[in-house]
């Protein structure tokens, strides 16, 4: 399974947009999809000719599942469709990742599977992706929103803290690259913001320790929360999934999703 925000877009007399999927978006012109179309050619340097786009959205909206990076994403993929892929993959990714402030969701939507990325400069380099892995995500029903996340982060941390998450940030690539999958775990500790947020996730903590006894490789909070995600090995999927039931509630999902592969586009 996976999720995959579909578009679809037609040239027209003036920018339109209709939705259907997850949640409620209001179907005004000035949306997430047109935004990024908007942009990258802004990004060539032309005025973009008016579109009337349809979406699909699968994406669960405020679970830190990355809906709105999506959205980006497949605007500025639509300018690149239609200014004839002139901006490119790597032009998609340096015009949403200014748009979106950070690169952490774009970078996947466009390369897919797992990224190393900087926003500014824009830069985005996509890591091997280990064979039989996929994610169990525990979908909580309420949401966090991102401001109201972003909130509880300190201005300052300590110097012991950043340290720490320093080092897993660069022994995320290193067992990516190498194969040590058994190294994820520790490259998956956080004392940046899952701890300052974890008031807003009742059960965090409980959860991650579940999906660690069941056998789960990493796990970490998807973007602002509330989303749990575990990455797993295939064949362990029945065992996350139970452990992430407790977490979510009789109201939230649990779900495993096939790691994705990027943005892709074609002519009608």
């Amino acid at each position: 399974m996976s999720l995959e925000l579909e578009v679809e877009a037609r040239l027209g007399e003036v920018d339109q947009f209709t939705y259907a999927g997850e949640g409620q978006v209001p179907e005004q012109a000035d949306n997430l999809i047109h935004q990024g179309y908007h942009a990258g050619f802004a990004a060539l340097g032309e005025a973009a000719p008016t579109l009337a786009v349809q979406a699909f959205n699968p994406i669960p909206l405020a679970r830190g599942m990355g809906s709105s990076s999506a959205a980006l994403v497949a605007g500025a993929a639509l300018a690149d469709a239609v200014s004839g892929g002139r901006l490119g993959k790597d032009g998609v990714f340096a015009v949403t990742a200014r748009l979106e402030g950070h690169p952490d969701n774009v970078a996947p939507a466009v390369y897919g599977g797992f990224v190393a990325a900087l926003a500014e400069p824009p830069l985005a380099i996509p890591l091997p992706v280990p064979k039989g892995l996929r994610f169990a995500l525990g979908v909580p029903a309420y949401e966090v929103p991102t401001p109201e996340a972003r909130d509880r982060l300190p201005e300052h941390v300590p110097r012991a803290d950043a340290q720490f998450n320093l080092a897993r940030a660069a022994l995320w690539p290193a067992a990516l690259a190498t194969g040590r999958i058994d190294a994820l775990r520790e490259a998956a500790r956080d004392r940046l913001h899952q701890p300052y947020r974890a008031s807003m996730m009742p059960g965090l903590d409980q959860a991650i320790e579940r999906a660690y006894a069941q056998g789960a490789r990493a796990v970490f909070v998807g973007g602002s929360g509330p989303t749990l995600a575990a990455l797993t090995a295939v064949g362990d999927e029945g065992r996350l999934l139970s452990a992430l039931e407790g977490y979510v509630g009789e109201q939230g999902r649990v779900m495993i999703l096939e790691i994705g592969g990027g943005y892709g586009w074609k002519e009608a």
